[in-house]
């Protein structure tokens, strides 16, 4: 029985929360195990790791859908982060009233996460 790469992607677009601080907790997951880091990621204290949390199960989700399209044996405890990353969307642009009649701006930040999972047979 010859084992194929299972892969998973998924992506969430234009979160508000900035890609900086998406960044620190995308970097807590990479290369980790899907279930360890949906794990990790539950308990993390950022705000940024539930969005992140909720990319990673949509991939493994993906991947299981792939695998039983394929009639491809599937495992959960296989699967690992490939890739992840967090880019940036668009920022939104607010004024904000100041001293003697000024404004300055405020800039909402918002960002893309991406997460790819692969079983480990597969990649190598």
């Amino acid at each position: 029985m010859t084992v194929t790469s299972v892969e998973g992607r998924a992506q969430a677009r234009f979160i508000r929360v900035t890609p900086m601080k998406a960044r620190r907790v995308v970097d807590l997951i990479r290369g980790k195990s899907a279930q360890e880091a949906v794990a990790v990621l539950k308990f993390a204290p950022q705000a940024a790791a539930e969005p992140v949390r909720k990319v990673v199960e949509s991939a493994i989700a993906n991947a299981r859908v792939k695998a039983d399209r394929a009639s491809e044996r599937f495992d959960e405890r296989d699967l690992y982060i490939s890739t992840a990353y967090a880019d940036e969307g668009p920022t939104m642009k607010r004024f904000r009233p100041r001293a003697q009649g000024r404004a300055s701006r405020i800039l909402k930040r918002t960002s893309h996460i991406t997460v790819v999972v692969t079983n480990k047979e597969g990649a190598r």
